[in-house]
């Protein structure tokens, strides 16, 4: 690997880094449900407050669902929670090998803009796929946004993490498939990288620039 001897540590996003995600399978669900402006209230790049409100655990799920069924109000939580998590794919074995290998030589953590929705579906998936309690063996900890109250790419969110652990932003390099969080790592400090779509975390250790 290339990466630069400085860094000691890691911090990972989670969806579309280490787990497969596909937003546009949430914006069609979502759609087929008779929310047709959905694209208008959320995307990866931007979303409305009540999104980020989730994220953030301001409103509950019960609130998540309300707003939505404003939109169309024959819709059913169930309905609702499905096409939420439609956007939610696969975790490749070869990943977790390849976090298991970086573990040896670094201090690795997972940073994710979630809700409870969400972490309630990628966990019983991640648990039947891999086994009870894999991301808290695998990472030294885990931070969900809706969680801890803080979200990327808001620069509180890194203050948040290197500060429970105690890194110093110089050695730790931060992960992340959307442009605007890498760019909010960049303001707390810490080295960043921008994985492409389609492409394996383990590409990026082969960048002489990291």
């Amino acid at each position: 690997m290339n990466i630069s001897k400085k860094i000691k540590n890691i911090i990972f996003d989670l969806g579309g880094v280490i787990l497969n995600i596909d937003y546009q399978l949430t914006s069609k669900a979502f759609k087929a449900s008779g929310i047709s402006n959905f694209d208008e209230i959320y995307s990866q790049a931007r979303q409305n407050n009540v999104f980020n409100d989730f994220e953030t655990g301001e409103i509950s799920t019960n609130e998540f669902r309300s707003y939505l069924k404003s939109f169309n109000s024959k819709l059913t939580d169930k309905e609702i929670d499905f096409a939420w998590n439609s956007m939610l794919l696969d975790l490749p074995a070869k990943r977790i090998t390849f976090l298991k290998e970086l573990k040896e030589n670094y201090r690795i953590f997972l940073l994710s803009n979630t809700n409870e929705i969400h972490v309630k579906a990628f966990t019983k998936y991640i648990d039947k796929e891999f086994g009870q309690g894999l991301f808290e063996n695998l990472f030294e900890n885990h931070y969900y946004s809706n969680e801890i109250g803080h979200r990327k790419p808001n620069k509180s969110a890194f203050d948040y993490v290197l500060a429970k652990n105690g890194l110093q932003a110089n050695e730790t390099l931060f992960i992340d498939d959307s442009k605007q969080h890498v760019e909010g790592a960049k303001k707390a400090k810490i080295n960043a990288a921008l994985l492409n779509k389609d492409k394996e975390i383990s590409t990026l250790f082969l960048d002489k620039s990291l």
